[in-house]
């Protein structure tokens, strides 16, 4: 009976997981260097969302343990915001409002991210998802800045595509290498 409280909770544990390689790999300085993401708390918010936003794409579907998995991934990421606030020194009344937004900046970027990768093999796709990440990571209207960042992601989607569903719920996912 008492072994059902003490047992682990492994779609928590495979979030919190999946959270740590998304935020270890949007934390290579060669997006802060050679592609000019900006190295500040919304560039590290962009790419964070950027990275999650991948692994969820794996994780869509009917698959009842895949969702469990998807939502602990998602609790875990904006835990890690609100701790990241309260380090920065953000009051405890403003950081519901904060959070709040964060999330539906970050829903509105999976809406866009998701849009422009339905189209991913036409130039329209390529255009589009380098405008949204124009828009949301650089902050500009200017697609060209953005161009190596949309290579970089379709090169990691395929990546994660290419990996098994079951390990990714397992909380095991392998990002490939940024290339500047």
């Amino acid at each position: 009976m008492f072994k059902r409280l003490f047992r682990k909770d492994a779609a928590l544990e495979a979030g919190d997981s999946l959270f740590a390689a998304a935020s270890e790999q949007s934390r290579k300085p060669a997006f802060y260097e050679a592609m000019g993401v900006p190295d500040t708390v919304e560039g590290r918010f962009e790419m964070t969302s950027l990275h999650v936003w991948l692994i969820l794409r794996k994780l869509k579907g009917d698959d009842r343990p895949a969702r469990k998995v998807a939502q602990k991934l998602f609790d875990a990421m904006f835990s890690s915001f609100d701790d990241a606030l309260r380090e920065l020194g953000v009051g405890d009344l403003v950081v519901g409002k904060k959070i709040r937004k964060m999330a539906e900046n970050f829903y509105g970027r999976v809406q866009a991210y998701d849009t422009a990768m339905e189209n991913a093999e036409d130039d329209a796709g390529e255009e589009k998802l380098a405008g949204a990440l124009a828009r949301n990571v650089y902050e500009s209207g200017r697609s060209e800045i953005a161009a190596e960042l949309a290579a970089y992601v379709r090169k990691q989607a395929a990546a994660i595509d290419a990996q098994a569903r079951a390990e990714i719920v397992r909380g095991a996912v392998i990002f490939a290498d940024v290339q500047p």
